[in-house]
C-alpha cells in the first residue's frame, strides 16, 4: 500500500514539471538573444544583459546580471574584446563553472568569422580599438549565419535531448535567413558606392557588405566624444568629399550629428544597430529591413 502511495505521488509530482527543461542563455547583446531564441523556440529561455540603448563598450558588472549568470547554461556573447570591461567579472562573480571561458557554456561569435579592421598595434593614444579587430560583426548578415551554426550544434550538445530539435529549427531559420539576404542585397543596389559619415565605427561590416563609403567618423578618435573644433575640421572636409547622409546607432547622442548635418545640408539618420533599437527591428530580420529601409531614405 504504501508503495503504491509513493509512485501515485512520485508520478503526481513528474506531471507538475515541464515536458523538457529550458535551456537557460544569457546573451550579452541583443542581437544574440534574438538568434539563440530563433534557434531555441520554446525549449530556451533566454535573457538579454543589455538593450539597444545602451553602449555595448560600457556596460557595468551590476549584481542584477551577476544573479543571472548564476543559473545560465549557455553564454553567447561577441568576443574580441567587446564585453572585455564587464563579463570576466559577470564570470567569476556568479560562481557558475559552466559557463567560464573555454567551457561549453560560453560562446564567443567573434571565434566563427573573420574581422575586419585589425590594427598594426594598439596603445592607449589610439582610443577604444579592439586588438582583434572590428568585434560589430552582426551587422554583416553572412556572419550571422555563421554565427547561427556554431550556436545551433553547441545547443544540441549541451540539451541533447533536444539537439534534433535544434536542428530543424537551425535549418529552417538558415533557409530563410539565405532567401532574406537575397532580398535585402537586390534592395541595397542603390547604396553601393554611397558615401556616409558614421559616429563610431560600429557600422563598419554593414558598410562593407553593402558597398558603401565611410568618409567621416564623428568621433576623433574610437570612443571618444566629439568635440567642437573636430567637428569644424570634419565639417571642412565634407566640402572637399561630400557625404550623402550622417548616420548614428540608436545608443548615440544625436546632437554632433544633427550639427553636422544642418551644416553640411545633409540628412541625419538613425539606424537600429541592433535589435529593439527602433519600433521595426523586433527581431534580426526586421532589424536588417529596418536599416534598409531607413538608409535608402537617408540618401535617395
Amino acid at each position: 500500500m504504501l508503495g503504491a502511495k509513493l509512485a501515485f505521488a512520485t508520478l503526481l509530482f513528474a506531471a507538475t514539471l515541464p515536458a523538457s527543461a529550458a535551456l537557460n542563455i544569457f546573451a550579452c547583446t541583443p542581437e544574440w538573444g534574438s538568434l539563440a531564441s530563433e534557434l531555441g523556440g520554446d525549449k530556451v529561455t533566454v535573457f538579454n544583459a543589455t538593450s539597444a540603448l545602451q553602449d555595448p563598450h560600457r556596460i557595468e558588472a551590476r549584481p542584477s546580471l551577476i544573479a543571472r549568470a548564476r543559473s545560465a547554461d549557455l553564454v553567447v556573447c561577441t568576443g574580441a574584446e567587446l564585453e572585455i570591461g564587464w563579463l570576466p567579472l559577470v564570470q567569476t562573480q556568479s560562481g557558475n563553472a559552466k559557463i567560464q571561458a573555454g567551457q561549453p557554456g560560453y560562446l564567443e561569435a567573434a571565434s566563427y568569422v573573420d574581422l575586419i579592421e585589425k590594427p598594426q598595434r594598439v596603445d592607449r593614444s589610439m582610443g577604444d580599438v579592439h586588438a582583434a579587430g572590428n568585434p560589430h560583426l552582426h551587422l554583416d548578415p553572412r556572419n550571422v549565419a555563421k554565427v547561427a551554426g556554431a550556436l545551433s550544434e553547441r545547443m544540441a550538445a549541451l540539451d541533447a535531448a533536444q539537439a534534433a530539435y535544434y536542428r530543424e529549427r537551425a535549418q529552417s531559420f538558415q533557409q530563410r535567413w539565405s532567401a532574406a539576404i537575397a532580398d535585402w542585397e537586390k534592395r541595397a543596389a542603390p547604396l553601393k558606392g554611397v558615401p556616409l559619415v558614421v559616429y563610431h565605427r560600429n557600422l563598419s561590416y554593414l558598410i562593407r557588405w553593402l558597398g558603401m563609403r565611410e568618409v567621416g567618423n564623428l568621433e576623433p578618435r574610437p570612443g571618444l566624444p566629439p568635440t567642437a573644433s573636430y567637428l569644424v575640421e570634419l565639417l571642412a572636409q565634407l566640402q572637399r568629399d561630400p557625404a550623402k547622409a550622417v548616420v548614428r546607432s540608436a545608443y548615440n547622442d544625436p546632437r554632433a550629428a544633427q550639427w553636422l548635418a544642418e551644416r553640411a545640408g545633409i540628412p541625419s539618420q538613425l539606424v537600429p544597430f541592433t535589435v529593439g533599437g527602433t519600433e521595426r527591428a523586433k527581431d534580426l530580420f526586421g532589424l536588417f529591413d529596418d536599416t534598409l529601409v531607413r538608409l535608402l531614405e537617408a540618401v535617395k
